[in-house]
């Protein structure tokens, strides 16, 4: 079976445990990149990637890379690649990118030279003149960064992040790629003993919950190349076996989420259930004021309203304080937080044992964290 190039955007701050993931998986060639991470492997990889990656945000096969400052230029270089190995004469292509310092800037003119492109190339290889684009969608990305092109078959549809399980979310949703993230950097095992005191949908409990039971978050959904003509259905049914047997059950893992909204204990309650861990966590009605640890190991991970979210600057700082009155240096205890203030460790009272910056959307955090 062939071996393909494949390219994963993620999140930036993510790429290294992104890679490690992809790694682990059996991807060949990984290597991380500011915002994605390239890799090669074959169509098993494709589906595993899809079905299991908790950090990429989709998955695509990079069909080619060149410099273009011309039109000309993009139009030659996009038509001498073999397109006719992933498009079909009856498949639409729709083509959608983004360009970032570069010399061909304009998006709309970029997408349609890379139509016309492609379909020049498969017009000589089809003999055919016109298509219909009835069948299966098989879209191509493409991105130019600094006047280098890469051109890509994306083959997850959907983003990663949308495993499924959260159909509706609360005001201000954590991505599930980058709740993910935290807990995979928290360090989340089968008996671990989790609290979220502000766990809005639950992303951060039910991310825990699956990686805990190793379940694949991509077990719940459909992937755009599972309509693709040369991806073999045994490929996704060998995969979603492998990833179903690999689930552990009756393990040991609580998480234990607080809210002051009614209507957030109600949804995480929900998406727990559509999600398949609903035994593993529950979610009770409490302030942070009224926060108590009980005794023993317990790891806490959250990610509190902040001023550019939910609440103003001041109410958010006074937050922080609260935390850090709750939030004590004990035996055991090990907290991990995501703000995007650069006072939160002043407010908080305490200086971090170590920081990640990670980004939520657009805004840039730190994950704050407290374990010795």
């Amino acid at each position: 079976m062939n071996n393909y190039k494949y390219t994963a955007p993620c999140l930036f701050g993510v790429e290294g445990i992104a890679a490690g993931e992809l790694e682990r998986m059996g991807a060949l060639n990984v290597k991380a990149e500011n915002g994605r991470v390239n890799f090669t492997g074959d169509l098993n990889i494709l589906a595993r990637a899809n079905i299991n990656s908790r950090f990429c945000e989709r998955i695509c096969i990079n069909v080619g890379e060149f410099s273009a400052e011309s039109f000309e230029e993009l139009f030659e270089g996009v038509k001498a690649l073999s397109w006719e190995e992933f498009i079909g004469k009856e498949d639409s292509f729709p083509v959608v990118g983004y360009s970032i310092n570069s010399a061909l800037h304009s998006i709309p003119d970029c997408q349609s030279i890379i139509k016309k492109a492609v379909v020049e190339r498969l017009k000589s290889k089809y003999k055919i003149s016109w298509f219909d684009e009835t069948a299966s969608e098989v879209k191509i990305r493409f991105s130019i960064i600094k006047n280098v092109v890469s051109v890509m078959i994306d083959t997850s549809g959907e983003g990663l992040h949308k495993r499924g399980y959260r159909r509706k979310s609360n005001e201000a949703p954590l991505k599930e790629t980058l709740a993910a993230a935290i807990c995979d950097t928290a360090r989340i095992f089968p008996d671990t003993q989790l609290f979220d005191p502000f766990c809005g949908s639950g992303t951060i409990l039910i991310e825990s919950a699956m990686m805990a039971m190793k379940m694949a978050p991509g077990l719940r959904r459909f992937f755009a190349a599972e309509r693709f003509g040369f991806v073999p259905e045994q490929v996704w049914r060998e995969e979603r076996r492998a990833a179903q047997d690999k689930i552990l059950h009756n393990i040991d893992f609580r998480a234990v989420g607080f809210d002051i909204d009614p209507a957030a204990i109600k949804l995480t309650e929900e998406n727990a259930q559509k999600a398949g861990v609903a035994k593993y966590i529950k979610a009770e009605l409490s302030d942070i004021k009224d926060f108590t640890l009980p005794s023993g190991r317990y790891l806490t991970v959250t990610n509190p309203p902040y001023g550019e979210r939910l609440l103003d600057i001041k109410q958010a700082e006074e937050l922080y304080r609260v935390m850090g009155g709750v939030f004590k240096k004990e035996q055991g205890k090990k907290f991990f937080v995501i703000s995007p203030d650069d006072d939160f460790e002043k407010l908080f009272g305490r200086t971090a044992d170590k920081r990640r910056k990670l980004y939520n959307g657009m805004i840039k955090c730190q994950l704050y964290m407290y374990f010795k």
